[in-house]
């Protein structure tokens, strides 16, 4: 029997790079804050907890795959991020590489 520590330290990582593909794909597609991010997210089956977002779009934007505005438009401002140039590339070749391996993974046989 599998424990439950193991099994979540596993999933865990494999949302982790999941959570980052998906970000940036999501802002590609439209332009948004962290928290409705986080919303959009969990709509989609991928739910996030602000304190793992929020370092995670800080950490994109350092590497040059998201740019932000500040949107002054309401009594609090808040950063609008979006997918940069650089970052829809890379979406473009995770999702190839995310394909392969869905593919690969599909392709073996169940034990």
């Amino acid at each position: 029997m599998l424990e439950p520590d193991l099994v979540a330290q596993h999933r865990q990582e494999l949302r982790r790079g999941t959570t980052s593909l998906a970000c940036l794909a999501l802002l590609a597609q439209q332009p948004d804050y962290g928290y409705n991010l986080l919303s959009r997210l969990a709509g989609l089956g991928l739910a996030t907890e602000a304190n793992t977002l929020y370092p995670l779009l800080r950490r994109l934007d350092k590497q040059g795959l998201l740019t932000f505005e500040w949107d002054t438009s309401d009594a609090r401002p808040r950063k609008v991020y979006a997918t940069s140039a650089d970052g829809i590339a890379l979406v473009d070749l995770l999702r190839t590489d995310w394909n392969l391996l869905t593919d690969a993974l599909n392709r073996m046989e169940k034990p």
